[in-house]
């Protein structure tokens, strides 16, 4: 007879943890130490749940890498008193959010799940309660006294995904992340069924859990758009202290050939900026190289970001900024999968 899993459910705001006043109408934050008297299903899992709650509900459009850091502290320092964690935020920014808690921790041996809901908690129709039961559901599940899954997961509408290889699609419907270049980790029907052929599998041997809080967000999002001029370009390039560019291209990496194009991509290069190459496409990858319209690209040394998200390439830059690499080992460490991020 095993030990009942002890599950710590973390709510930093968002909408799944609104109720609405029914005498005013408005939504307010709900009571997360009440979860279990409120949804009473929990009661038939087999775990323990215990909570904690931001003394202040973030909005996830206010979410920074404080706001991560934070996150990550929480879970560090609980980390040998649960068997799993249970993230609640808001939707908005999720795929950011768990991409980057996904590279803070190296030899995770532990899911830490994130879940919010389109809907709050307290509404009729509401997508919260299957989410969120469903989230700690995974969280507990064990096979040979082991957790099943044992990394960044981010579940909605009946499917978990790796998170750093989320996107958010939509505003309206349940369904409203997809994960376009890995397929789910677990779908949520009937019975749980675990994809394990594809799910991250850390060493066996007990490694102690490494958090590495040093992010650097000195960096930008630069989306190429037909017509772009050379001032728009410059001028982001010109940003003072800018260590990072996360470049979105046409199609399999594609960009202008003009000439004050690469001159000015080249310039920032020399200057000691990293340039990552995404797509701006919702699925496939980025082949440098492929086309004459990213051979230049190739030869100039900008990174080949493959098929990362753009979400989950923010949140690498962030995190291997703050390892003062030398620019040859960052370009060779974004290159490589480091928590299942790129194929």
């Amino acid at each position: 007879m095993t030990n009942k899993p002890d599950i710590l459910l973390i709510y930093t705001g968002g909408t799944i943890g609104m109720v609405k006043d029914y005498k005013t109408n408005a939504l307010k934050a709900f009571d997360f130490s009440q979860i279990v008297e409120k949804i009473p299903e929990l009661q038939q899992l087999n775990c323990n749940i215990s909570t904690i709650s931001f003394k202040e509900p973030i909005d996830s459009s206010n979410m920074d890498i404080n706001y991560y850091i934070e996150i990550a502290e929480t879970i560090a320092n609980n980390y040998e008193k649960f068997d799993g964690f249970v993230i609640l935020t808001g939707s908005d920014t999720m795929s950011y959010i768990s991409s980057a808690i996904s590279f803070m921790f190296e030899n995770l041996q532990k899911p830490v799940i994130f879940t919010g809901s389109q809907l709050p908690i307290g509404d009729f129709r509401t997508d919260a309660k299957e989410n969120l039961v469903t989230s700690i559901e995974i969280a507990s599940a064990k096979e040979n006294n082991e957790p099943i899954v044992k990394e960044v997961g981010l579940y909605f509408e009946y499917k978990l995904y790796r998170a750093n290889r989320t996107t958010k699609i939509s505003a309206e419907q349940f369904e409203a992340f997809t994960s376009m270049n890995y397929p789910p980790l677990v779908k949520s029907g009937v019975h749980l069924n675990f994809n394990k052929m594809i799910l991250l599998n850390p060493t066996s041997e007990k490694q102690e859990l490494i958090f590495r809080k040093n992010l650097v967000n000195d960096i930008v999002v630069l989306k190429l758009f037909p017509g772009i001029t050379e001032k728009v370009v410059k001028a982001i390039i010109s940003i003072p202290n800018l260590k990072g560019i996360i470049l979105e291209t046409y199609g399999t990496g594609n960009a202008p050939t003009k000439n004050w194009f690469l001159h000015l991509l080249e310039e920032a290069i020399n200057k000691g900026i990293h340039i990552v190459n995404v797509t701006q496409c919702t699925g496939g990858s980025v082949l440098m190289g492929h086309y004459e319209t990213s051979i230049n690209l190739k030869r100039i040394g900008i990174i080949n970001g493959k098929d990362i998200t753009t979400e989950s390439a923010i949140a690498k830059m962030m995190y291997l900024l703050g390892q003062n690499l030398p620019k040859d080992d960052f370009k060779t460490y974004f290159e490589t999968s480091l928590r299942g991020e790129i194929n």
